[in-house]
């Protein structure tokens, strides 16, 4: 990641990432403000074959004010100021190309005097395509068309040729402002990973193996010991196993939409007690789902070291059914007796009812538990894909 120069400025990269779309916007004052020049000689050099001279000189000082407003705007307004000062601009611009039957007769339309604001007019729809994208481009090319049609009252070849070159104006720039959004998320995006993973080579640089040897000592130490112990023991693993993840690959971000890959997440708890298997590609569903599910399977996970022993193996399988995601966790224990898990919630030990039953049913899905003397204890898990609770 690109370093601060020693002056305290901010490195052009991640200044270019925060206001992707300063070039565009500077670039079209540059088109009003030399437009606005040509038209203005041009309106001088000819204001004798006006109809009404007092009138093109009024529009031209309104097109004068209005170009000093919007470059105020344009330039230093936030994101949000500047999508409804484009919207303005085309108000204003259509206004500004609604006077043209005023201020000049159809003969003089004929004779080659272009109507009120002529090439000053597209740059209205230019800054609705940089700030709403293709779409805007789009609306504001069609807007700025109709107004010309509508203002001249006649559609000729230099009509037509006016509105193809309006129209694709809007959808180039309108095209080069979306491209040039989606840039900036992925290389914020970019930016974010990089920046975690220095953080990670330095919380490795700062916190040492011993560390992990301590908690791996305990746990086995608790596994020997057993009881209260046993307990202490499968803390620490966890322990070892989420300070070794952090360390080596880190949580799974979420995307601009706000979802992330079970599968990756569930790979976090693979150990050497721990197998996890999911599809090569994502799984995607929304941030909050992906945490209620791991959370269920780490509990899961943790009732069989509790139960089985620490040193007890388990499987956890994830299938995309489309409309469904499936999970299902395993373990090679004895299997929980015939009626233990009800007997459990009526002495109130709600641990896997609240903990595990709970998140799911919250999520709309469902959990199973499949288990039996000499065989072992399956939860299977299913969630819908689409509707979940984010």
């Amino acid at each position: 990641m690109p370093s601060a120069p020693h002056d305290g400025r901010v490195p052009g990269t991640l200044s270019d990432m925060d206001r992707p779309l300063e070039p565009l916007w500077r670039g079209l004052l540059v088109y009003r403000v030399l437009t606005l020049i040509s038209v203005s000689v041009l309106v001088l050099v000819r204001l004798d074959d006006y109809a009404a001279p007092a009138g093109a000189l009024a529009v031209l000082a309104v097109m004068t004010v209005w170009t000093a407003l919007t470059a105020h705007g344009y330039l230093s307004g936030p994101s949000g100021r500047r999508g409804r000062l484009a919207v303005a601009d085309l108000v204003v611009t259509t206004g500004v190309m609604a006077t043209t039957p005023f201020v000049l007769t159809p003969a003089q339309l004929d004779a080659g005097i272009p109507g009120m604001g002529s090439i000053w007019t597209p740059g209205a729809a230019l800054a609705c395509a940089i700030a709403f994208g293709l779409r805007g481009g789009v609306a504001g090319a069609l807007v700025t068309s109709a107004a010309l049609l509508l203002s001249k009252g006649r559609l000729g070849t230099a009509e037509l040729g006016d509105v193809q070159l309006l129209v694709l104006a809007g959808l180039t720039i309108g095209f080069a402002s979306t491209v040039l959004r989606r840039w900036a998320e992925r290389l914020r995006g970019a930016v974010a990973a990089q920046a975690a993973a220095a953080e990670r080579e330095r919380l490795a640089r700062s916190i040492h193996d011993g560390v992990l040897q301590v908690l791996a000592h305990v746990r086995r130490r608790g596994a020997e010991l057993g009881g209260g112990a046993g307990r202490l023991g499968v803390l620490a693993g966890e322990q070892e196993v989420a300070l070794r993840t952090l360390l080596t690959g880190g949580s799974v971000a979420a995307d601009a939409a706000g979802r992330r890959d079970l599968g990756a997440a569930l790979r976090a708890l693979t150990s050497s007690l721990v197998t996890v298997s999911a599809p090569a590609h994502p799984v995607e569903l929304p941030a909050a789902t992906v945490d209620e599910l791991v959370a269920v399977v780490r509990a899961a996970l943790t009732n069989a070291a509790v139960h089985v022993g620490a040193d007890a193996q388990a499987w956890v399988l994830v299938e995309d059914a489309g409309a469904t995601v499936e999970i299902s966790v395993r373990d090679d224990g004895p299997g929980i007796p015939a009626g233990r898990l009800a007997e459990a919630e009526e002495q109130g030990r709600l641990g896997v009812a609240r903990s595990m039953r709970g998140r799911v049913h919250e999520l709309g899905g469902t959990i199973d538990c499949d288990t039996g003397p000499g065989r072992g204890t399956e939860w299977i898990i299913r969630v819908p894909t689409a509707g979940v609770r984010t």
